[in-house]
């Protein structure tokens, strides 16, 4: 094969080197237009897996890393001047240049054709005489923007300006250090490199860099007032530039990574935030998955099986660069959004900073240093030997004895809007499971109001009965166990299929009229247009609401939840892609909030004084001009003025066309932001799996209740495994005195 290499960086090199070494035949030419010792930045910092990887790949490009390392294990977080060191994490790095001049070695060593200071000919001319052609050309990938209609790229560029610098200093632990300013919060980034040197990143939002007048400064000025700002962390030392440059972050997203016989590696492909550090990471690993599929005894066969083997590398590698992707935006946006964190109390805050990614979690930063996620918890008030999602909360005169909820789920099985056995049982078995509060699916307040025929209601004395049934059975056969009632209207969402049947699809026969604020379909050309709601019809919907919380109120719930998310009919009015009046009701924010807080009102003078109300929301239309974060911390607060105990923070589901950033807990930073900003109690949802994230968000202060539905199908005694799994057997949950012979894991039986 005849491979040529477009890119000198890491990530270019240890491609050459890895095909080359394993493939002596193979004849490797790399193009970089620097000079061998052209680099930006200053210290790279490489994981134990990822030197596994190289180790396993090439022992002798180990032993020289292994060589050069500095190696430390712990974390200290510098806030309002007080240190707080989180300890056996484990990090190495060595300098930039060091490990090019390793590569360089390597490469000339095994005969890679090393071209320096040479500008390489496009990928498409390379490919006519090459039988693969690795683009490891960075983010700013020539390769990528020359072929963007096949590649389709999505860059994005985020909002805070960073510079890359150093100091002659060696700190002894990973630095984070929060600057509070009159022109903002600005943090510093810093980890050695060398004995005798550190990577020093500093960082701030777009709009303090501008004024602190960073936009106007020289180098030279740049550098004397970012070593002023964090003199204690660097001893009064200067600050060194490698031909920095203040730079916004973009991150790098491609639908497809080869084309032909070209492949993107490294940042032309991906790129990942620094501040979990994995761009040289993820380059060095991209190479030894791509080698992996190219040389050696599961090789394509041939010059002819490339872009099948090439296919294979990114089906490999696109899962586990997605992951990292995810990670490093929520930490991304840890940071930018900064400035409503700074007051957590110090060592919730730096609990917050360590597990912002959702990778390190209560349970493994336990396991790495227990005495410092000892402290976290007492100084969050959480008893000695209790996990945080095992301590009490207080909802007006409720207080649950637990933090997990059993999300609302519609279950589709409702007869003419009553609840029957089938309702009984799944409520019934998850009220016995443990959660301290359990949620009905919506419970629609008329038959116009259902979304499918399928869906429950309160509007008859039936219903009532029904409810009352299984409010009985959970408070007799769970005590202590809460029962919430949601209510809701489906809005232009209703007159549709069961989910299993078609979701959002509407009734082939025995629909009904919808309405809306506004006449907008869900779906158009597919669902019904919606009729324009007027102040008649608008006061009956009120009503109905009315009389379906005094129903509620008689059937024994121990809390309301107002449904004001999800594209049903409250919701609709908020969000201004749905919401097209030009009346009192529509236009600016606090017009659209005008209707759902009516009806907030008058069902909150009809339920128990004593009983706590909460609302459910959408945070984000995930879609272009839809609800905004900001406009989701105003509703929260109107709603909270207007006597909310909490709000359910969910998202989108609001518009068909949404692009919803899915992932691990990812809604979680919606209800963080209300929670801080707001200062009302939040529940959040999304993707939160296991009582490790519960733990982590609760400890962290990112959530009061954590609302979780697919663990709870899955397991309808999740909450009570999930307190013998901790080993934990405190107030904070009761096992049914039927199921206690239960209570411990059953032994598993031995492998021979």
């Amino acid at each position: 094969m005849r491979v040529a290499v477009i890119g000198g960086g890491p990530g270019g090199l240890y491609a050459a080197a890895l095909l080359k070494r394993q493939d002596p035949g193979c004849e490797v030419t790399l193009w970089e237009r620097n000079a061998p010792d052209d680099t930006f930045g200053f210290g790279v910092v490489l994981s134990d897996e990822t030197l596994g990887g190289i180790e396993s790949a090439d022992p002798d490009v180990y032993a020289a890393l292994r060589r050069s390392f500095v190696r430390w294990d712990a974390i200290d977080v510098v806030h309002r001047g007080r240190a707080l060191r989180s300890g056996g994490h484990g990090f190495a790095a060595l300098g930039r240049r060091r490990l090019l001049r390793i590569l360089h070695e390597r490469c000339r060593g095994l005969g890679v054709d090393l071209r320096f200071r040479t500008e390489a000919p496009p990928a498409a001319a390379l490919a006519r005489g090459h039988d693969l052609v690795v683009a490891a050309d960075g983010v700013h990938s020539a390769t990528r923007t020359a072929h963007a209609d096949h590649f389709r790229p999505t860059l994005t560029t985020h909002r805070c300006r960073y510079i890359w610098l150093s100091a002659d200093v060696a700190f002894d632990a990973f630095r984070f250090e929060i600057a509070e300013t009159g022109h903002g919060v600005m943090q510093l980034h810093g980890y050695p490199y060398a004995p005798d040197a550190s990577t020093v990143i500093v960082e701030m939002r777009e709009e303090v860099w501008r004024r602190a007048g960073f936009d106007r400064r020289t180098e030279e000025e740049t550098l004397r007032e970012c070593a002023a700002l964090f003199a204690d962390a660097l001893g009064g030392r200067p600050l060194r530039s490698n031909r920095s440059a203040w730079t916004a972050f973009r991150t790098v997203v491609n639908a497809r990574w080869s084309y032909g016989r070209t492949v993107l590696l490294g940042d032309a492909a991906h790129t990942a935030h620094f501040s979990i550090g994995s761009g040289t990471k993820l380059a060095v690993e991209d190479a030894l998955a791509l080698a992996g599929r190219l040389v050696g005894p599961g090789g394509p066969g041939g010059p002819d099986g490339v872009p099948a083997a090439l296919a294979a590398y990114e089906a490999e590698r696109r899962p586990l660069v997605e992951s990292t992707q995810r990670a490093a935006r929520a930490s991304l946006e840890w940071f930018e959004e900064l400035e409503w964190r700074r007051d957590r109390t110090p060592r919730r805050f730096a609990f917050d900073l360590l597990t912002r990614s959702r990778r390190v979690t209560h349970d493994n930063l336990r396991l790495r240093d227990p005495a410092f996620v000892a402290a976290v918890e007492a100084e969050a008030g959480v008893p000695s030997g209790t996990p945080p999602m095992f301590t009490p909360f207080t909802l007006r005169g409720l207080t649950l004895r637990n933090r997990v909820v059993v999300s609302a789920m519609d279950m589709y099985s409702a007869t003419d809007g009553t609840p029957g056995d089938f309702h009984l049982v799944h409520l019934g078995a998850r009220a016995l499971g443990g959660a301290g509060l359990v949620m009905t699916e919506m419970v629609c307040v008329s038959p116009e109001g259902r979304i499918t025929p399928g869906c429950t209601g309160l509007y008859t004395p039936e219903h009532e009965a029904a409810w009352r049934r299984i409010t009985d059975f959970a408070h007799a056969s769970a005590p202590g166990t809460a029962v919430g009632v949601q209510l809701g209207h489906s809005g232009r969402k209703g007159s549709t299929r069961l989910m299993w049947e078609g979701i959002d699809d509407p009734l082939a026969e025995g629909g009904w009229p919808v309405a809306g604020p506004s006449p907008l379909p869900y779906r158009p050309g597919v669902s019904q247009v919606p009729r324009q709601l007027g102040p008649c019809e608008m006061a009956n919907i009120r009503q109905q609401f009315v009389n379906a919380a005094a129903s509620a109120a008689r059937a024994g719930f121990d809390l309301l939840e107002l449904h004001c998310a999800h594209g049903y009919l409250l919701s609709s009015f908020l969000s201004p892609l749905t919401n097209h009046r030009d009346d009192a009701y529509g236009g600016d924010l606090p017009r659209r909030l005008s209707y759902p807080l009516e009806v907030f009102d008058a069902v909150r003078a009809v339920w128990p004084a004593d009983r706590p109300m909460t609302v459910r929301i959408s945070a984000t239309d995930w879609a272009p001009g839809g609800t905004t974060a900001a406009d989701a911390v105003a509703v929260a607060r109107a709603f909270a003025a207007h006597g909310a105990d909490a709000v359910d923070v969910s998202t989108g589901q609001v518009v068909p066309d949404e692009r919803p950033a899915f992932g691990r807990s990812y809604q979680t930073p919606f209800a963080d932001r209300i929670r801080s900003e707001a200062g009302v109690p939040v529940i959040a949802v999304g993707a939160i799996s296991s009582w490790d994230d519960v733990n982590s968000l609760i400890l962290a202060g990112r959530a009061d209740l954590c609302a979780l539905g697919r663990p709870h199908l899955y397991d309808p005694h999740w909450t009570l495994h999930a307190a013998a799994e901790q080993g934990y057997t405190g107030p904070g949950v009761c096992w049914p005195v039927q199921y206690r012979a239960g209570s411990r894991r059953p032994p598993v039986g031995r492998r021979v």
